[in-house]
């Protein structure tokens, strides 16, 4: 066990280590989830009704956004090693998969750290103030990063299943619009009526909801639970694909 976290470890560092080389695709993870809701703010915010401040009302999806998108960059991140040889080379060392697939997932858990971060320092100064309680605050980080996990290992088996790293960069345009059809930019009854069914039993809704209520210190009734196991469903099943897709690849 202790070898494999070792390994995992070094494949974290080596995966953070090419991400401060590709300078545009950090600078674009970082900056376009700010630059998303500047502009849903600034641009749309005075012409929708959510019965607060638009500022306080899409914070919440945004920082999903910025997750959804930091952590689908995985798929890429594992898709150019797939095609550059990398892997024959860890294997020979005695790396297998789930130390190099657990690194990107560990790299891209890092990478929404920092993003989340710059993502909520920017929301404060344009007028974001979160009434969560310390355990509100808690489980409000604790949901993000189930997130996260689920949705890098998700991006994991997306980049073992594409043939190219440019294939594998449609996941992110994917992850990019799922929080669309919900409740992150407005009010679900405010969609047209054949889309209700979807944005509310979709995965995004549910943490969504979870975050804004409790950050918000509101009621979130058994949102929580219902994003945790999204979140638990995607994980195990993303894991499994993704030890045989590996295994197939590399047969």
């Amino acid at each position: 066990m202790s070898d494999a976290l070792t390994r995992s470890a070094v494949m974290a560092g080596r995966v953070v280590r090419l991400s401060r080389r590709n300078t545009d695709a950090v600078i674009t993870s970082l900056m376009l989830p700010v630059m998303l809701m500047l502009i849903f703010v600034y641009f749309f915010g005075g012409a929708i009704d959510t019965g607060t401040r638009y500022v306080t009302y899409v914070v919440p999806g945004v920082l999903l956004l910025c997750a959804g998108f930091g952590s689908a960059t995985t798929a890429v991140g594992v898709s150019e090693d797939m095609k550059g040889g990398i892997v024959d080379r860890l294997r020979s060392l005695d790396v297998g998969g789930v130390p190099m697939l657990a690194g990107h997932v560990t790299a891209s858990t890092l990478r929404n750290l920092v993003s989340t971060t710059l993502v909520l320092g920017v929301a404060f100064l344009i007028g974001f103030r979160p009434s969560a309680t310390l355990p509100g605050a808690f489980a409000a980080a604790g949901l993000l990063l189930a997130f996260v996990v689920a949705v890098s290992w998700l991006s994991a088996v997306a980049g073992l299943l594409a043939k190219t790293p440019e294939a594998a960069g449609g996941f992110t345009f994917f992850m990019m619009f799922l929080p669309y059809p919900s409740s992150a930019f407005v009010p679900i009854d405010t969609m047209p009526t054949w889309l209700h069914a979807f944005a509310d039993h979709q995965p995004v809704t549910s943490v969504i909801e979870s975050l804004r209520g409790l950050l918000l210190d509101q009621p979130v009734g058994s949102a929580p639970w219902t994003a945790l196991a999204w979140c638990g469903g995607i994980l195990a099943v993303a894991t499994g694909l993704s030890g045989v897709l590996f295994r197939a690849r590399t047969a």
